[in-house]
C-alpha cells in the first residue's frame, strides 16, 4: 500500500479514536485524592473499613512521574485540555460511566483526581522517522513511526465506600455497553461497537477492555484498564495509531503502566 493510502487509511480508522484520545489527554493535574489498586478477578469488594482520601500532597505522591515507566515519557496533563463532566454525553445513559473513564473524567463522588499522560519513546533502532513518513517515503515508514502507544491515566480518590461504588458502575457499564454505544466528547461525536473484556491483575481489583470505535466504516482499537486499591480508582487509556491505521502491529495493555502505578499505590 502507497504510504498516502496508508496515512489516510489511518486517518479515517482513527478519528473517532483520536477525538477521545484528544480529550482524555487533557486532564487538570493539580486535583488530588487518594488512590488504592484494582483486584485480578475483576469483582467489586469494598475494604472493611471506610477509606479515607488521600491528600493533595499524598495523591502527587502516589501519581506516575518520569521515570516510573522505562522506555517512556510521563507528563502532567495540562489544564487547557480538560473535560468536564457535562461535556460528554451518551446516547444510553447506562454507558455514561464508560465515556467518562474513555476522556479522562472521575465518577461523580471523587475528592480529587491527577492526570498524566505517558507516552512511548520513539525507537532508535535505525527505523523510518515520523518525517519520513510524513514525505511518503513507504507503508513501513508510517507502520514504523507511529507503532508508539500513548496512555492516558486519571487517577481519582474517594472517601467511604465511593471507590468500590465507581468502580462496581464502571463494570457495569462495560457489560451493559459492550454491544456497543455513540458518545460525544466537547461536541465530537464517537461511535463505540464493542467492548471486549481482557485480562489484566493489579490492586484490590482491575479490569480491563479492547474497546473498538468505528468511523466512516473503519475500525480502530484501544484500550482501557480500570484499577481500584481501597478508596482510590485509577482508569487508564491508551491508543496506539499504527494499530488504529490498520497496520499489523502488537497492540497491547498497557501493563508497564497499569503496575508501574500499582506499585506507587501500595
Amino acid at each position: 500500500m502507497r504510504a498516502t493510502a496508508v496515512r489516510r487509511t489511518a486517518l479515517a480508522a482513527s478519528a473517532a479514536a483520536l477525538a477521545l484520545l484528544a480529550t482524555a489527554c487533557s486532564g487538570s493535574s493539580d486535583a488530588d485524592g487518594k488512590d488504592e489498586k484494582g483486584a485480578a478477578n475483576g469483582s467489586s469488594s469494598a475494604p472493611k473499613t471506610p477509606a479515607k482520601a488521600l491528600t493533595a500532597a499524598e495523591l502527587e505522591k502516589a501519581t506516575l512521574a518520569q521515570g516510573d515507566v522505562e522506555g517512556t515519557k510521563v507528563t502532567k496533563a495540562g489544564p487547557a485540555d480538560e473535560v468536564p463532566a457535562d461535556g460528554v454525553k451518551v446516547d444510553k445513559e447506562a454507558c455514561l460511566p464508560v465515556a467518562h473513564a474513555l476522556s479522562g473524567v472521575a465518577q461523580e463522588g471523587a475528592v480529587a483526581t491527577t492526570k498524566r499522560k505517558v507516552i512511548d519513546e520513539p525507537k532508535t533502532d535505525g527505523k523510518k522517522s515520523l518525517e519520513d513518513a510524513a514525505k511518503g517515503e513507504g507503508a513501513d515508514a508510517f507502520k514504523d513511526a507511529f507503532d508508539l502507544t500513548s496512555t492516558f491515566v486519571a487517577l481519582s480518590s474517594y472517601e467511604g465506600s465511593a471507590g468500590p461504588d465507581a468502580f462496581a458502575a464502571l463494570k457495569k457499564a462495560a457489560a451493559d455497553c459492550a454491544g456497543g454505544f455513540t458518545a460525544t466528547v466537547a461536541g465530537t461525536p464517537t461511535k463505540v461497537v464493542s467492548m471486549t473484556e481482557e485480562k489484566i491483575t493489579g490492586g484490590d481489583e482491575a479490569l480491563a477492555w479492547t474497546v473498538t470505535s468505528e468511523s466512516d466504516g473503519a475500525t480502530a482499537p484501544v484500550k482501557l484498564v480500570a484499577l481500584r486499591k481501597g478508596g482510590s480508582v485509577a482508569t487508564f487509556f491508551a491508543f496506539n495509531l499504527a494499530a488504529a491505521g490498520g497496520e499489523d502491529v502488537t497492540f497491547e495493555l498497557p501493563t508497564k503502566v497499569v503496575a508501574a502505578q500499582d506499585k506507587k499505590l501500595a
